[in-house]
């Protein structure tokens, strides 16, 4: 079961440098410097699919720790600085930060490109590798693969006549090869693209923007820490302060309190994506910040007009080489018809679920936290989430149909029981089959009903309530079970202890009926605060088109 206070990851910046790749290309200006968009493309082959509209698409979103660009430079002294990254000194002292991937997003974009669904990857998780590597290791942190790989390909070609760009160019391919590698055998599924970005992406992005507009609120009181801890990342349990983000600084006020819309600076915006311990849920808060701000990107880009000076577009595109990799196959302008399955109101986040944790496991010559997976219950996890959009309605007019439709949800009663760690999550469930019209009924912790706790979610029918249980299980991606013991028209819930957030097809579900986000963006500040689990639902009257989040 996910605990409050683990850590899975440092920055989802990577995401977002996802949504700058697609958005140099659907702005319109890229016809003219296509070939500096293609300079991006300096990643190992994958031989993937070239668009959604005719087949899925799995892209791995890798987003690097090092403090250096993709030619083995070291950050300039203002960045480090801006970006709260280190210093001179602690570059001169060697810490440049390895060349794990902290960051490792497998996203699933669903035939036609209109829906996606993606899972983030704990980097403390526990994986055996495809084959021996590095000083011949085989097991490791799966975030290691890509520094294993990229300090043996450096080591191979130390003393040779390449030129220092050739080697790390050659070093980071290894590290693309073996990550990608690792993750399919993880997950099972096979990679067709793969973006990546070091550290410095995301601040060149929102540098472009002039700065992100985000809507935040103070969190309540949560795990030792008091109200209002995420509006910095100053966690005061243990001192730390990673990012250096601070509301504060950016003009929220304290006096007024509760959601305030700010424009951040480029070096706050970075640091807001990388808060991580100050958030409820971590990994599942930044994912909201994260989605939020490809929410903001999408709105800029249909309401604004996303790079329209020239020179700002010109001096990104030149360096875009220096921060941000494709494979070589993945042509972002044909790419750029899928972008409304990127937007936060049709992508939702999910965590792979682990089965414990071991702290200062020897591992690899030092002692490391690891999380222990279970390998085919991860693979048939995600194999579930990716065979079927998260709502298929349409369905081949050639065919007869032999049984009968499913009742009407407003005649079928539904009970939510949360077996995770998550807090909340049945009501938002509850919320999100609401807003199909079933009726709401119990919602309450796993222990108050009688059914065995497993890490995926059950679903139970009492008579009559069949067709509609078998619908709600689909989206858990599990099958439904007759239960005598309940009553006729009712159907139970039971959210099993590896489930973090809403399934994708309910959670889109609010945003067009009851339980969507509201037109005004005090009301989505004030009420429904714009997310189901790891999805975020916005409308374009909402101000910048971004929902309110811790």
């Amino acid at each position: 079961m996910l605990t409050s206070r683990l850590i899975v990851g440092k920055a989802l910046y990577a995401l977002a440098c996802v949504a700058a790749a697609v958005t140099l290309v659907v702005a319109g200006y890229v016809h003219r410097e296509l070939g500096l968009v293609d300079a991006t493309q300096k990643g190992i082959h994958l031989n993937g699919a070239a668009t959604v509209t005719a087949s899925a698409m799995n892209i791995l979103i890798m987003g690097l720790e090092s403090r250096t660009n993709y030619y083995g430079q070291t950050l300039p002294q203002s960045q480090l600085l801006e970006t709260h990254s280190g210093n001179e000194q602690s570059v001169a002292d060697g810490e440049v930060g390895a060349q794990d991937t902290d960051t490792l997003i497998l996203v699933h974009i669903f035939q036609g490109g209109q829906k996606a669904t993606g899972f983030s990857i704990p980097r403390d998780d526990l994986v055996t590798y495809p084959h021996a590597t590095y000083l011949g290791i085989t097991q490791g942190k799966v975030d290691q693969a890509y520094d294993f790989a990229y300090n043996q390909s450096l080591g191979q070609t130390y003393g040779s006549s390449m030129s220092q760009k050739q080697r790390y160019l050659e070093a980071n391919q290894a590290g693309q090869a073996f990550e990608i590698a690792t993750v399919e055998a993880v997950t099972g599924v096979h990679i067709d693209h793969f973006v990546e970005a070091n550290l410095i992406g995301f601040y060149n992005l929102a540098g472009a923007f002039g700065g992100i507009e985000v809507c935040i609120k103070p969190a309540p009181a949560q795990g030792g820490l008091p109200a209002g801890a995420n509006l910095t990342d100053y966690d005061v349990l243990t001192g730390t302060d990673n990012s250096g983000f601070s509301a504060y600084r950016d003009g929220y006020n304290r006096k007024k309190g509760g959601a305030q819309y700010l424009h951040l600076s480029p070096a706050q915006s970075l640091a807001y994506v990388r808060s991580r311990d100050t958030l409820p849920g971590i990994d599942i808060g930044r994912t909201k910040r994260q989605q939020a701000v490809i929410d903001y990107v999408v709105w800029k880009l249909k309401n604004n007009g996303a790079f329209s000076d020239f020179g700002v577009l010109n001096g990104l595109l030149d360096s875009a080489s220096q921060y941000l990799i494709t494979d070589s196959s993945f042509k972002l302008a044909t790419f750029a018809s899928s972008m409304s399955a990127l937007s936060g109101s049709h992508l939702a986040f999910q965590t792979l679920p682990f089965s414990s944790q071991v702290n200062e496991m020897p591992l690899n010559g030092s002692k490391q936290d690891v999380n222990l997976i279970d390998l085919s219950y991860i693979q048939q996890y995600v194999k579930s989430a990716f065979s079927a959009p998260p709502s298929a309605e349409k369905k081949s007019t050639s065919v007869k149909k032999t049984t009968n439709p499913a009742p009407a949800p407003s005649t079928v009663t539904v009970d939510v029981y949360n077996g995770s760690g998550v807090n909340g999550l049945a009501g938002n469930v509850s919320q999100a089959l609401t807003a199909l019209g079933y009726k709401a009924g119990t919602v309450a912790n796993a222990s108050t009903q009688s059914q065995t706790l497993q890490q995926g979610t059950q679903v139970f029918y009492g008579a009559g309530a069949s067709a509609n249980a078998t619908k709600i299980a689909t989206q858990f991606g599990a099958t439904a079970t007759a239960l005598t013991s309940l009553p006729a028209n009712q159907v139970e819930v039971l959210l099993g202890s590896a489930v973090t957030v809403v399934p994708a097809g309910l959670a889109s579900s609010q945003g067009s009926g009851a339980g969507g986000a509201t037109s005004s963006p005090s009301a989505t500040a004030a009420g429904n605060n714009g997310t189901t689990g790891g999805t975020l639902t916005v409308t374009d009257n909402a101000k910048y088109g971004v929902p309110c989040v811790y």
